[in-house]
C-alpha cells in the first residue's frame, strides 16, 4: 500500500473573553507591569470562566475549524487533544469533546506539555499516511489558570487560556501539506518544569495540597536557556528534512513564552524579525495551544497566503521540544 499524503483542511481558535492584564496582576502580588513586560513581554492573558471546563475551550475550536473546512463533525475518524491540564486525570478530556461534537470517533490525549501540539500533528500525521483514519481532529486546549499558583510572582505572569484546532484529510496529490517534522525530548531535566503532586508518586494528601504542591513549579533561568537552544536546532532539523532553507519559509511561528525567548531562537536563526510571529504580549504561555492559535491567528489577519510555508517550533516540560515545516 502506497502511503497517503495529509491536508490540512483548516485551522480554528478560540481564548475565553475575561482579560487579566498586568495592571490586574499588580494588585493580586507584589510586582509591576515594568517587571513583567521587561522580562517576558506579557501584557495580558486569558483566563477561562469559571462556568467552563477544558472541552468547551476545544469544542468552541473545534467548530470554528469544521466551518472553514466545509466538513461535518462526523466525518472525523479521531480526536487528539494535546493537553496538560485535562479536565480530569481521566478519562480524556478528547472523549468529554467527542460528547460535545456528538460523534463517534478515536478519542484520546497527549502530554507532551508546551511541544504537545506537534507531538500530536506527528501521530495525526502517522495515523492518515498508514491509511488507519482518514480524518484527524488535533487540538491544543490549556486551562492553565487552574493549575497556576496565584500568589507566585514567578509563574503567575507567564500563563493564559485558550484553544486551537486544525482538521487534517488524506489526501492523494502528489505532496502533503506537512513537510517535516523534528520531535525530542530529554528525561534528565524533568525537574525543571512540573506540577509536583497529584500524581502516583506524590498522591494527593492534606499536606501536599497545603504545600501548593499542585501548581505549576519552574526553574526559569535554565528553562530558558534549554528553550532557546533546543527550538533553534529543532527548527534547523525541520528545515534540513524538508530540503529547505529560510528564503522558502514565509512565517516563523516559535512557542510563545517569553518574547526574549522568542527574540533569542530568531537570531540564533539568523530570521529578521518581520518573519518572526509574535503573540505572547496578547495571551502569554498557553503550553499546547499557542502554536497553533498563532497559527490560525496569522492566517485570519492575512499575515498567511495559500501555499505559504511556515516553521513551527515549540519547548516544553519533560523536556520535550519539536518543530515541524508545513504548507498552508
Amino acid at each position: 500500500m502506497n502511503k497517503l499524503n495529509v491536508k490540512i483542511l483548516a485551522t480554528g481558535s478560540y481564548v475565553p473573553e475575561k482579560v487579566l492584564t498586568n495592571a490586574d496582576l499588580e494588585k493580586m502580588v507584589e510586582t509591576s507591569d515594568e517587571w513583567i513586560t521587561e522580562r517576558t513581554g506579557i501584557k495580558e492573558r486569558r483566563i477561562i470562566d469559571k462556568s467552563q471546563n477544558l472541552s468547551d475551550l476545544a469544542f468552541e475550536a473545534a467548530k470554528k475549524a469544521l466551518e472553514k473546512a466545509k466538513i461535518q463533525a462526523n466525518e472525523i475518524d479521531v480526536i487528539i487533544v494535546a493537553t496538560v491540564s485535562g479536565e480530569m486525570p481521566f478519562p480524556a478530556t478528547a472523549c468529554f469533546l467527542q460528547k460535545k461534537l456528538g460523534i463517534n470517533a478515536v478519542a484520546f490525549d497527549i502530554s507532551a506539555a508546551c511541544s504537545g501540539f506537534l507531538y500530536g500533528l506527528t501521530i495525526a500525521k502517522s495515523f492518515i499516511e498508514a491509511g488507519t483514519y482518514k480524518t484527524a481532529l488535533l487540538i491544543g486546549s490549556e486551562a492553565l489558570s487552574r493549575i497556576t499558583d496565584w500568589n507566585d510572582r514567578n509563574t503567575c505572569v507567564l500563563f493564559g487560556d485558550g484553544a486551537g484546532a486544525m482538521i487534517l484529510q488524506a489526501c492523494d496529490k502528489e505532496e502533503s501539506d506537512i513537510l517535516s517534522v523534528s520531535l525530542g525530548a530529554d528525561g534528565t531535566y524533568t525537574n525543571l518544569l512540573n506540577i509536583p503532586a497529584g500524581g502516583s508518586a506524590t498522591p494527593t494528601t492534606v499536606e501536599t495540597v497545603q504545600q501548593k504542591m499542585h501548581y505549576i513549579k519552574m526553574s526559569g533561568k535554565e528553562v530558558f536557556k534549554l528553550a532557546v537552544c533546543r527550538m533553534t536546532e529543532a527548527a534547523q532539523k525541520a528545515l534540513e528534512l524538508a530540503g529547505k532553507k529560510d528564503e522558502d519559509i514565509s512565517l516563523y511561528i516559535p512557542h510563545q513564552a517569553n518574547l526574549r525567548i522568542i527574540e533569542a531562537v530568531g537570531k540564533r536563526l539568523g530570521v529578521e524579525k518581520e518573519k518572526v510571529y509574535v503573540n505572547v504580549h496578547k495571551y502569554g504561555n498557553m503550553s499546547a495551544a499557542t502554536t497553533i492559535i498563532a497559527l490560525d491567528e496569522a492566517i485570519n489577519s492575512g499575515k498567511l497566503k495559500k501555499g505559504n510555508l511556515i516553521t513551527i517550533m515549540a519547548f516544553g516540560g519533560g523536556l520535550t521540544w519539536g518543530a515541524a515545516v508545513l504548507k498552508i
